[in-house]
């Protein structure tokens, strides 16, 4: 499971960069929503290509050490984002959760979705 512990790590640096996109790219050409949005479709697609790809060199055990990489990995990203981002990037707590909000249009959440589950499902399509 250590390698998998491991294999969060560029997830992080993954998102980073999409960020960085997205205030290179799409803030200068979007409106604010709409740019959430499209780096969220964005981070959805490299994500997926990273978890191909750690599945496929890593491949689990099971469907089910498969899933519990995908909540774990989970639960990673959720203490990364609330705690670098309220501590370092010293955005306030509401800030935060207005990501969640999926009414106002905020998408994030497929991102944590996507994140646990993609592990499970290229499992499945691998098999």
């Amino acid at each position: 499971m250590w390698r998998y512990l491991l294999a969060w790590l560029p997830l992080v640096l993954i998102a980073i960069a999409n960020g960085v996109f997205r205030e290179k790219y799409f803030a200068n050409r979007l409106r604010e929503l709409q740019a959430h949005q499209a780096s969220t479709v964005t981070l959805l697609i490299l994500f997926g290509i990273y978890i191909w790809l750690v599945v496929r060199i890593w491949k689990p055990e099971s469907a089910q050490q498969a899933f519990f990489i995908g909540l774990i990995w989970l639960v990673l990203t959720v203490a990364f984002e609330f705690l670098f981002g309220h501590f370092v990037a010293g955005h306030s707590w509401g800030r935060l959760l207005n990501d969640y909000n999926i009414l106002a249009g905020r998408v994030w959440i497929l991102i944590l979705i996507w994140v646990a589950m993609a592990p499970f499902v290229f499992y499945q399509l691998s098999k």
